[in-house]
């Protein structure tokens, strides 16, 4: 897949660069190489190709300590580790960055979750996609909350159509004007226990529904989706799936690009600006570092598409400073870095459930259920104390032998108990929208660089009172509906959830119809610089309930169809 080009400047040049590979990124590089651009994307992180992903097949006891870290090795990650050791395991480590390495500070807490790779993040994303609907798009402009979104649904609607068939969505229609239905794949089929939820909250709380999550995971192959393979339910996602079951750059984008014989890519290539020429009023070009030589090389392209991840483009446009841009490229508006937005969670319930013991389930499904945002809808507003919504993600299950830790039983009876399953649970976390504030907002830190001599990235984020009084009514409605169904012990739950662990942040260098007010327009081109198109989650005006990754893909379709438009044209 790798063809470097590293010699003389003629061989350094391209019709298209790609900043990033991970979900934007890749699908970047599909588009403009299937398009017939000679595309170069810079990775700063080393090369991972599809299928290698040495842990992907082991099992607890192949690791040493079970796949636990020591407290070495977590020094190492401490603020990746933030996840609590849900992510960071010695099966899934090396896809996390070393946090001493690449260091970032924070006015206020925020969890930062990184992968320095070729596939990024979407080795490791948790493959829900969910559209967007003109109640987000509209939602600032009624509510007269930061600035209008340049586009409406319908802006995208037809982009959606386009790319979702190609990443393999599962789902189940459902009709709601608030989560519009798209082209999915047959859903992954709930258990008994959530079958039966879904009816009880059909029938004792209108206006609710709960469906099936709609994952980027092949529940049937079909000729689109290439050399990926059905999903094998093993639910061990986060390693890289050598089958192709999900979605991911390595496995799906990039080897259709590397098809067409127009891809070329370059990792560990760590970009300090994107160059800019005053005369022409366009970029010129990337100049990066080799993370392994620290040599400085020049790459140069008609079009630039920064898709290092919301926070990561921010970073490059904030270094990318010049006479003309002081402040860094497209900050006219003195927009970049603000309006940081993220979704917060761990706020809902968990209950105890009698009875079905002689039901259980087959294989690890990926998903599990949603239940869509129901609160202030149709033209309310505000009917509650906050304002937006949120939606719900969780599932039942039966608990396994680790029950048995804790208790006297030996012999025998303990191996007996251990080859029985457990009691039936169920639990549901909320992610609601975070509204864009102004000073909630990321800086550049020339003080403290990381191991490549690099300016860092300083927070200054929060939760507000919207966000807050929003946690309340996650935690509360999801233990009414657990209770409502005459389900045990029910727990509610809220804290611990800071900006950045949803691992959806959005924002910072947004898009907008004015200048005065935004760093992008419509199609996702810099105001000032049309020939550099920003695609990833730093593009987004508002954040929604949902999670953005369809939308970002959306986005980056519709803007290389742009591109190669405008650049046909010799408008770029």
């Amino acid at each position: 897949m790798v063809h470097l080009n590293t010699t003389a400047k003629d061989k350094n040049t391209y019709d298209a660069i790609v900043i990033g590979s991970g979900i934007s990124g890749g699908y970047a590089a599909m588009e403009l190489t299937k398009k017939g651009l000679k595309t170069l994307v810079l990775e700063r992180g080393r090369m991972i190709k599809h299928g290698d992903y040495p842990t992907a097949t082991l099992d607890k006891w192949d690791f040493p300590n079970r796949g636990l870290l020591t407290d070495e090795q977590l020094a190492q990650q401490a603020k990746q580790a933030r996840t609590e050791n849900y992510t960071i395991t010695a099966a899934t480590k090396d896809y996390f960055v070393n946090d001493i390495e690449n260091p970032y500070t924070e006015i206020k807490r925020f969890d930062w979750m990184r992968g320095y790779h070729v596939g990024g993040r979407s080795l490791m994303w948790g493959r829900h996609c969910y559209r967007w609907s003109d109640l987000d798009f509209e939602a600032n402009a009624k509510e007269g909350v930061a600035i209008d979104w340049p586009i409406r649904y319908k802006d995208i609607e037809p982009w959606y159509d386009y790319v979702e068939p190609f990443v393999g969505i599962s789902g189940r229609a459902e009709g709601l004007p608030q989560l519009p239905d798209g082209k999915f794949l047959p859903p992954i089929e709930l258990n008994c226990v959530e079958q039966d939820f879904v009816k009880s909250v059909a029938k004792k709380f209108g206006g609710r529904v709960v469906t099936e999550g709609r994952v980027a995971n092949l529940s049937e192959r079909r000729d689109i989706h290439g050399s990926r393979g059905q999903c094998q339910s093993r639910n061990r996602c986060m390693r890289g799936c050598p089958f192709g079951g999900y979605f991911s750059s390595n496995s799906a984008t990039l080897p259709v690009a590397e098809a067409t014989g127009n891809l070329t890519i370059r990792p560990m290539a760590i970009v300090q600006e994107i160059m800019y020429d005053k005369e022409t009023k366009k970029a010129t070009g990337v100049r990066i570092m080799d993370a392994e030589t620290k040599e400085i090389k020049e790459y140069y392209a008609k079009i630039i598409f920064c898709n290092a991840s919301t926070l990561g483009s921010t970073q490059i446009l904030m270094n990318s400073k010049s006479e003309r841009f002081p402040d860094g490229m497209g900050n006219d508006s003195g927009a970049l870095g603000h309006y940081l937005m993220d979704h917060h969670f761990k706020a809902g319930a968990s209950a105890r459930i009698e009875g079905y013991e002689d039901m259980y389930y087959k294989g690890r499904r990926p998903n599990g259920i949603y239940i869509p945002r129901y609160r202030n809808l149709n033209g309310n507003a505000k009917s509650n104390n906050y304002t937006r919504g949120f939606g719900y993600q969780g599932g039942a299950g039966r608990s396994d032998w680790g029950r048995l830790v804790s208790e006297y039983s030996f012999g025998e009876e303990l191996k007996n108990e251990g080859f029985t399953p457990g009691q039936w649970g169920i639990g549901f976390t909320g992610f609601g929208e975070t509204l864009p504030y102004k000073e909630n907002k990321v800086m550049l830190n020339e003080e403290v660089k990381d191991k490549y001599g690099m300016n860092t990235l300083t927070f200054d984020c929060e939760w507000k009172e919207n966000e807050l009084n929003m946690q309340d009514a996650m935690m509360n409605d999801c233990a009414e509906m657990l209770e409502a169904a005459g389900y045990k012990d029910v727990s509610p739950y809220k804290g611990g959830s800071y900006p950045g662990l949803g691992i959806h942040e959005m924002g910072t260098a947004r898009m907008g119809k004015d200048p005065k007010t935004s760093v992008l327009n419509k199609y996702n081109q810099i105001h000032a610089v049309k020939n550099v198109y920003i695609t990833d989650g730093a593009c987004m005006t508002s954040s929604a309930c949902q999670n953005p990754s369809i939308t970002y893909i959306a986005l980056t379709a519709r803007a290389c169809d742009h591109a190669v438009k405008e650049l046909k044209r010799q408008n770029l």
